[in-house]
This record gives C-alpha cells, structure tokens and sequence, in this order.
C-alpha cells in the first residue's frame, strides 16, 4: 500500500512524498495503515486523527480515489492513499 503524504505533513516521513505501508492482512482498514504510520513514524497519526479517534476536519483521506468518512474503510494492500490537508487563509 502507498500513501501520498502531503507537505505539511512531510516533516514527519523525513521529506518522502510517497511512504510505503504494510498493514496486516487483505482487508485492512485505513486504522491499520496508520498505525503502521505512527509505528514508523511517531506522532504522525496525531495529526490527522483527533483524540476521538476521528479524522480531523481539515484533513481529507482517500483510498484508490475514493473519500474515506472513517478509520474502518477497508484498503486493499495494493491500494493507494492520499492524505490531502485543507488550506486556509485569506
């Protein structure tokens, strides 16, 4: 599985645009590819998983294209993620 890491968030994958996961099992869920984030990556998921455990209103997942609403969205181990962060300002 690969995920697209946006800019802001870079600073945490060591500048990589693109990192690569391996959540157990076929059917893994969007939960399972964080988690291996987080492992390789600490405080990662943090910042787009708030502290009830739901994605943060600024941040947008997708899996193969699809908008993910929550962290149970099964993801193929071929599938690709895209982590988009909104942009504000005026």
């Amino acid at each position: 599985m690969h995920v697209r890491i946006p800019t802001l968030l870079r600073s945490y994958t060591h500048g990589a645009e693109i990192v690569g996961v391996e959540p157990r099992g076929a059917a893994a869920t969007l939960a399972d590819a964080l988690a291996d984030l987080d492992a390789r990556f600490p405080g990662f998921r943090f910042r787009i998983i708030d502290e009830q455990g739901a994605i943060r209103p600024h941040i947008k997942i997708f899996v193969d294209g699809e908008l993910a609403r929550d962290l149970g969205t099964i993801a193929r181990p071929d599938a690709e993620l895209m982590i988009v962060g909104a942009l504000s300002g005026g």
